[in-house]
């Protein structure tokens, strides 16, 4: 989602509406907040103007202090410029000349129960999590010791019974079939479910189960980061498949790369316990050990030792 609308942003956060002739087709596109002091002082050269304004108890209190002509002209200075929507923090008292403005440029003006600096953080995390660069890819993401690894693979190739199993064992479904990504900063890729079909697996030959509800609330989770990709085929003879594990190999999205792994499919595999051991190595190699690369090393020196000798 590219930007979203002031409407949506006050339903969500529960603001009150001051205002109520706003124009309902603004949107937000940056999940950057401004608290304009120095604006209602008079200089606006740097006023971030495309974010929300926060207007918060010291900006209140100092318009206040201005004599009425001033304060009119300020207010109507400030509301001249697009920005989204102006909220005023910690349920305060709105000044008569900033409705007033608000009014005659159909700015929207919100209130808000909570404090400026919580206000601030909530707007943050909900306006960079509403705004995220986002994909959908068709897989399975389960949370599995802590780690958050994301299953693909052609249909049919046994993702959802994968994670089926991995649940039984202990871990964590966060979504089947279908994987909403979101590049929630610069580096960190986060993972939910499409919301028709969160908490719910389909097993051919079964169809649709209520894993919720099968399994209690400890074996879902609403979001994961994503740690890991693991790609599932059908067993290639012709093909060769890592055995030592010093090629690492990755998958980029959203402008991210996250480690791969191409694990074959055949009959007789336990594919939740290499998922397992998958999520345990990446845990190890996050932490700095690499048992790929500490065997290599102990090879080295001991045929290091034997030429010596």
């Amino acid at each position: 989602m590219d930007r979203i609308s002031v409407t949506k942003l006050a339903e969500d956060l529960k603001l009150e509406v001051i205002n109520d002739n706003y124009d309902e087709s603004i949107s937000i596109e940056s999940a950057d907040v401004n608290r304009p002091g120095i604006e209602l002082a008079g200089f606006y050269d740097y006023f971030g103007y495309e974010r929300v304004q926060v207007i918060g108890k010291a900006e209140v209190t100092y318009f206040l202090r201005l004599d009425l002509d001033t304060r009119k002209k300020r207010a109507d200075e400030l509301f001249k410029f697009a920005f989204p929507c102006a909220i005023v923090s910690r349920n305060l008292d709105v000044p008569q000349e900033i409705k007033d403005a608000a009014v005659k440029y159909r700015r929207p003006l919100f209130r808000s129960k909570e404090s400026t600096t919580h206000l601030i953080y909530s707007l943050y995390n909900y306006l960079n999590d509403m705004l995220a660069p986002a994909i959908t890819i068709h897989g399975d993401l389960v949370d599995v010791y802590g780690a958050g690894i994301l299953l693909l693979g052609q249909s049919g190739i046994g993702k959802s019974e994968t994670s089926l199993e991995l649940i039984k064992r202990g871990h964590r479904l966060v979504a089947d079939d279908a994987v909403e990504i979101k590049l929630t900063d610069e580096h960190t890729l986060t993972g939910t479910s499409p919301d028709l079909i969160r908490y719910y697996i389909e097993i051919r030959g079964i169809g649709i189960l209520d894993i919720r509800t099968l399994y209690g609330v400890g074996a879902i989770r609403q979001s994961k980061t994503i740690d890991l990709v693991i790609q599932l085929e059908q067993w290639n003879e012709d093909k060769f498949y890592e055995r030592v594990g010093m090629d690492d190999e990755y998958m980029e999205m959203l402008g991210v790369k996250k480690p791969k792994l191409t694990i074959p499919v055949k009959p007789g595999r336990n594919l939740a316990i290499i998922v397992e051991v998958a999520a345990m190595n990446q845990r190890q190699k996050d932490m700095g050990y690499n048992a790929a690369k500490e065997f290599d090393d102990r090879l080295l020196e001991k045929l290091t030792k034997q030429q010596k000798g």
